[in-house]
């Protein structure tokens, strides 16, 4: 199994993420109040998921990430789709960024970023915030049930040729469920993997787990080519990266949140943006041991942009 990621930091490091998809959309004027969130726009705008990958791209970023966070093949049929155009319908949220891909790399001549499908929490298809909480539910076989059908999904594109680089595991709160996800691609992956936990503050997953214990816990999985946190306060960050630096020698990512606060049942955002010392907030991040960098919620195309000046100042 190839590595992306360690091929291209032996070229440049930190390498830089993409940011917000959602909120970013919403920013646009989409209206997103469903329980798909951006994966609503699969089926009803598809050519605005597909501009802003290229707006992520056009700033410079190393990796784009799909907009898979929310989409599921139950989460589409609940929508009414059959069970084949559901199927399409997630596939299409991979389709588009590579096709985004290849219109940017025709555009700018330059050489090719890397896809990642992401693949969000359980608590994502439940869309009622879980996947800040964790404690779910769901027996541990329907949780990995949900998890398989996608990753089985991303493993037939890499049959026909079509898959992307890697697997963006994302925004996952327990440390059960990110073994659930890491005896999945053990046993069937293709594709190498990142996962990135959401955290309720400077030491603990939203679960409540160490982030050590979790990072140690994944150490072992070769899929698992990058661990990190996201969906996460920034101030958050610097000593997060600092407990897994000191526990596995994996690339550490970093993309936070704005700082801002989502209340999922009025569905918006509260508190303070306190994203804007990017510059230095980056810097800290890298020194604790991070190498890629990019943002989550709340953060936009403008702020990808100036990490990507950044991190080439630093060149």
């Amino acid at each position: 199994m190839k590595d992306p990621i360690a091929r291209r930091l032996t070229k440049h490091s930190p390498l830089i993420l993409d940011g917000a998809f959602a909120t970013e959309l919403e920013r646009r004027g989409q209206n997103l109040q469903h329980s798909l969130w951006s994966a609503r726009l699969l089926m009803d705008a598809p050519e605005a998921i597909r501009d802003l990958h290229l707006t992520y791209l056009r700033a410079g970023v190393d990796c784009i990430t799909s907009v898979g966070y929310q989409a599921s093949v139950p989460g589409f049929m609940a929508c009414g789709f059959s069970p084949a155009e559901a199927r399409e319908l997630y596939l299409d949220s991979i389709r588009i960024p590579l096709q985004a891909r290849d219109d940017f790399v025709r555009e700018s001549g330059g050489p090719e970023p890397l896809v990642a499908a992401s693949i969000g929490p359980y608590g994502a298809y439940l869309a009622d915030g879980s996947e800040y909480r964790g404690a779910y539910s769901a027996s541990a076989a329907e949780i990995e049930n949900f998890h398989r059908q996608r990753i089985e999904l991303i493993n037939e594109l890499a049959e026909q040729g079509a898959a992307p680089d890697l697997i963006a595991i994302e925004t996952i709160p327990s440390l059960d469920e990110a073994l659930i996800l890491a005896g999945i691609l053990e046993s069937c992956v293709t594709q190498p993997a990142w996962l990135a936990f959401s955290c309720r503050d400077a030491e603990r997953n939203c679960e409540g787990q160490l982030i050590e214990v979790c990072t140690q816990a994944l150490d072992a999985c070769p899929a698992i080519v990058a661990v990190g946190v996201n969906c996460t306060s920034p101030e958050h960050m610097p000593a997060l990266i600092g407990r897994m630096a000191k526990v596995t020698s994996k690339p550490i990512l970093a993309y936070p949140n704005s700082g801002e606060v989502y209340d999922p049942k009025e569905r918006s955002w509260g508190g303070q943006n306190i994203f804007a010392n990017l510059e230095d907030a980056a810097t800290l991040w890298v020194s604790a041991g991070a190498s890629l960098l990019g943002g989550c919620c709340r953060t936009g195309p403008k702020d990808i942009a100036r990490l990507v000046r950044w991190r080439d100042s630093l060149l």
